[in-house]
């Protein structure tokens, strides 16, 4: 089953990082938070990614390809026909699309454009700044069980986000924006989706947390898997702050691998 993962957005609200590169990009410890992300699909075994890259994508792709500079010792042997010398190399059982899905499309219609890398195949969707320790496995057996087209993770969390109105069959009746006293659940991204998912896009212009989302829901085709584990997304430098001070401390909750 492949990942796919959003990472095109300009991540305005941590631009004193994001003016350089893509918030995806953005490191935490040494490492992009979207090699976090792929590390935690694919301790579960999930190892074919497909990326939808926008804003500044060239670097996602060049990160990369230069993969083994970032991560192993590496001589450099210019008496050898320049040759390059790769020690205790280090690497990933990935397979890795990158694709540019446009700098100003919106989160649905980046989705619909890697349509053809996806097939008729079911297929995991998250975000490219938010890390987590919910466990991929029986997240995807809980899609298999109910037979709707979309799941998503659900937790408790009280942030200015999308408020979600779960039934007690876990079947998502509605979206709503947050209000003062709500302590209800979010949706947290980590998504199990059907192929029909792409008849509820329209084109770059669909926003896919409005139309496709609360299409889904009014049908009853979209589901909420709750995680009462960790989750954290890095929307500003305090956020981001935050995770590096718990990956330093060897105290991240989100690692497994």
């Amino acid at each position: 089953m492949k990942v796919v993962i959003l990472a095109g957005g300009l991540g305005t609200r941590i631009s004193e990082e994001s003016e350089f590169k893509p918030k995806p990009m953005i490191e935490i410890g040494d490492k992009p938070i979207l090699w976090h992300i792929m590390k935690e699909y694919s301790y579960y075994g999930y190892n074919e990614f497909v990326i939808c890259a926008g804003y500044r994508q060239h670097m996602i792709k060049e990160w990369f390809a230069d993969y083994f500079l970032h991560t192993s010792d590496v001589t450099f042997d210019f008496t050898q026909e320049n040759k390059m010398i790769v020690h205790n190399q280090h690497s990933e059982p990935w397979k890795v699309t990158v694709v540019d899905t446009g700098l100003n499309t919106m989160t649905g219609g980046r989705i619909k454009r890697i349509q053809p890398y996806i097939g008729n195949e079911t297929f995991m969707m998250t975000y490219g700044d938010g890390v987590c320790d919910v466990d991929i496995k029986e997240l995807v057996n809980f899609h298999k069980s109910h037979g709707k087209i979309a799941t998503l993770t659900s937790i408790l969390l009280e942030q200015e986000k999308g408020v979600l109105n779960i039934e007690e069959d876990n079947s998502v009746r509605s979206f709503r924006e947050k209000n003062a006293n709500d302590g209800t659940p979010i949706n947290a991204g980590y998504m199990v989706l059907e192929p029909e998912i792409f008849n509820y896009i329209k084109d770059d212009s669909t926003v896919f947390e409005r139309e496709p989302l609360e299409k889904l829901a009014a049908e009853g085709q979209l589901m909420s898997y709750s995680h009462k584990g960790y989750w954290q997304c890095m929307d500003t430098k305090r956020e981001k702050d935050m995770l590096e001070h718990l990956w330093k401390a060897g105290k991240a909750p989100w690692k497994k691998w």
